[in-house]
């Protein structure tokens, strides 16, 4: 293939989505990572002295021309996945692995930085781009350049390896979670389901050419049934199939286990670790976070679980006691949980996710989380037409500045759909910096999420969670977007410790339950009118419903990936699932049955980048929760502290250290009782 021919090669712009198919991706990778080889020989065969001009530019303008090539690939696979995109991607995972872990442990490359490093030019530079130059001299430490030859083949081969089955196991969770679904002739057995879930329902089937109605293992259809079906032999057939899913048990058993997988992945970190010279994985982890040891970690989250299990054991007892008076439930079993909760919500509230949902129509809610943006942050958020997408439900949103100038951009995918992976996120497909010619690169991102789409002649109605996941990942993005730093390494998101990676993404969930940031959005998709005050107020009584439970399940999960990461002895000889026992032993009040199989799709750690890190939710919420808290004492709309945190924290990126970068903000270090105050713990 000609170099002309391929749209992954046309640098410039945003990508050309329509035109990109599988056979251009391994050709655009292999020729770019081979210009870039190049071109680091010719720099260091050059030599010094070594300035960031001359040095770093030219790496970083290489590095970004790979990630533009490489973004809607890995986008794309995630979100319009087929065999062929998959085969083409996981062609591309080892040369990626093999060029980045050949960049890390270059040795003359990383002399080259410590000579800029040490020289007296380097007083001169930006503490942006010191940091920088300081966090590069620590990732080629953490790539292995120190090691033996030897050891550094092993390394590399162990990256190349990770990569390969970080893959796989995403690829089996989604043809797991795709390879379930029962279609009904007549709704009568799928009563208790909301219409509007009927109606998805009816949808799945037409999007399958049946006809009747089907629901799915898709996150809004199981949702529908597990909380709402009154059928609770329905309900347990559903949660099997989805907490079995690319497992050894329920209705697929063995067919796409990712039980050999998660046991490799594990062993091949911890031999990482220990060749780079860390104890653990878990060490390893974070020599870039800002928790400072596991067991600092473990402790904080023992904290945690002790200040919210007394409420957690209420919680559970009035669940209890309501399930045997008022639906019959001698026993609680973990398919009856969501359900019953939901009744008790409407018993104790007067209120159900179902009378929430005319309140937030797709467009309003949209339009109502981008008032909110402008008038915390002073910029205009505007849809442009006529982009290149992948697929036509996708939105393309400009934010300018108030002189009308570019700012950033971004793509919209919120609807649910086959060949798409499930949850939601915020990912990077360009990266603002600055060009040698003085051009400035501003950010777009891609911003994903799987609500339920519109049903039948109905916009799309989200429920309040789904709201809030929305403005959960747009604060990710915001931070991405709205960044002032030029060089990639520390703009936006990147170079941030990733135990406050969360922090500008559950600050902007506070507003979900605020009733003028609500007043821009909630209204009634029929009549426009606001949210009534009664309603608000039940939602407002609501906001601590479970909390302690919930708290107790994020400290299961965040114990649970620390310990298999810092304890390999133990992971060998009790195996995953005996340390996952053990944990719920210790802070979980509802035990799953025995082949549940949760760990087996916990794509955040064994293929994504919350490996030994799954704490940093409750670790950012920390910080999140003490920086609204700020908003809360001086003015939920007051436009100094919505700069202030503009000009830090969102624009600021990984420029700075996140601590230093918190206290520029809130003038001292975090404190927790936000954190407990907002979950209804103080």
């Amino acid at each position: 293939m000609q170099d002309a021919d391929n749209p992954l090669l046309e640098l410039e712009g945003l990508p050309p989505f329509s035109r990109i198919r599988p056979q251009h991706a391994l050709p655009a990778i292999q020729r770019l990572i081979e210009d870039n080889r190049a071109l680091l020989e010719e720099l260091l065969r050059q030599g010094g002295p070594w300035r960031w001009e001359t040095l770093i530019q030219p790496l970083d303008e290489a590095e970004d021309r790979l990630e533009r090539a490489w973004a809607p690939i890995r986008h794309m696979n995630a979100v319009v996945n087929t065999p062929e995109l998959r085969e083409a991607y996981n062609a591309c995972l080892p040369l990626l692995s093999d060029y980045h872990t050949d960049i890390g442990q270059n040795a003359r490359l990383q002399a080259a930085y410590q000579a800029l490093h040490d020289d007296a030019s380097f007083a001169n530079l930006e503490p942006g781009q010191q940091k920088a130059i300081e966090d590069a001299l620590r990732g080629f430490h953490l790539s292995g350049v120190d090691l033996p030859e030897a050891d550094k083949r092993r390394f590399k081969e162990i990256q190349q390896r990770l990569s390969e089955l970080k893959s796989k196991y995403e690829e089996n969770v989604l043809d797991a979670t795709h390879a379930w679904s029962r279609r009904f002739d007549d709704p009568a057995p799928l009563a208790g389901l909301p219409e509007s879930a009927l109606e998805q329902a009816r949808e799945a089937a037409r999007a399958r050419n049946e006809s009747g109605w089907m629901i799915t293992l898709e996150f809004p259809s199981y949702y529908a049934v597990i909380t709402h079906a009154d059928d609770r032999a329905l309900r347990r057939e559903v949660y099997e199939a989805y907490t079995t899913r690319a497992s050894d048990q329920g209705p697929h058993a063995g067919q796409w286990d990712n039980g050999p997988l998660m046991e490799e992945i594990l062993e091949l970190r911890q031999e990482a670790a220990r060749l780079l010279g860390f104890k653990t994985y878990a060490e390893r982890s974070l020599a870039t976070k800002m928790a400072e040891s596991p067991q600092q970690v473990m402790d904080f989250l023992r904290d945690l679980a002790r200040r919210s299990r007394p409420r957690a054991e209420d919680e559970l007892e009035e669940l209890r006691a309501f399930a045997r008076e008022h639906l019959g439930l001698d026993e609680i079993e973990p398919w009856d949980l969501a359900y019953a909760a939901e009744k008790l919500r409407l018993h104790k509230f007067d209120l159900s996710q179902e009378d929430l949902k005319p309140y937030f129509p797709v467009d309003r809610v949209i339009e109502g989380l981008f008032g909110l943006v402008s008038r915390l942050f002073g910029v205009e958020i505007r849809e442009r037409e006529g982009v290149d997408t992948w697929h036509p439900t996708v939105r393309f949103f400009d934010i300018l500045e108030a002189d009308g100038s570019l700012r950033g951009s971004f793509y919209l995918d919120l609807y649910a759909r086959p060949h798409k992976r499930g949850g939601a996120w915020m990912d990077e497909c360009i990266s603002r910096m600055r060009h040698a010619d003085g051009r400035l690169q501003h950010p777009v991102a891609f911003l994903t999420c799987n609500s339920a789409p519109p049903a039948g002649d109905r916009p799309a109605l989200f429920t309040h969670d789904e709201v809030i996941t929305l403005f959960h990942e747009f604060g990710h993005g915001l931070q991405h977007m709205l960044t002032r730093i030029d060089w990639p390494e520390v703009s936006g998101i990147n170079g941030v410790e990733w135990d406050a990676v969360e922090l500008p993404s559950q600050f902007m969930e506070n507003w979900c339950w605020e009733r003028e940031a609500l007043d821009l959005f909630a209204r009634h998709y029929e009549t426009g009118e606001p949210m009534p005050e009664a309603l608000f107020d039940k939602l407002t009584e609501s906001r601590h419903f479970h909390a302690a439970l919930q708290m107790l399940r994020q400290i299961e999960f965040g114990l649970f990936d620390m310990r298999i990461h810092h304890e390999p002895e133990a992971v060998r000889e009790k195996g995953i699932q005996g340390i996952l026992d053990e944990v719920r032993e210790e802070v979980a009040l509802i035990r799953p049955p025995a082949w549940n199989r949760f760990q087996n799709s916990f794509s955040h750690i064994f293929a994504g980048g919350y490996a030994a890190g799954y704490y940093s939710y409750k670790w950012a919420e920390v910080l999140s929760a003490d920086a609204f808290a700020r908003f809360e004492e001086e003015g939920l709309f007051n436009p100094r502290v919505g700069a202030d945190f503009l000009h830090t924290v969102l624009e600021l990126g990984g420029s700075r250290p996140a601590m230093e970068v918190f206290r520029a903000f809130r003038g001292r270090e975090p404190r927790i009782d936000a954190l407990l105050r907002h979950n209804g713990l103080d």
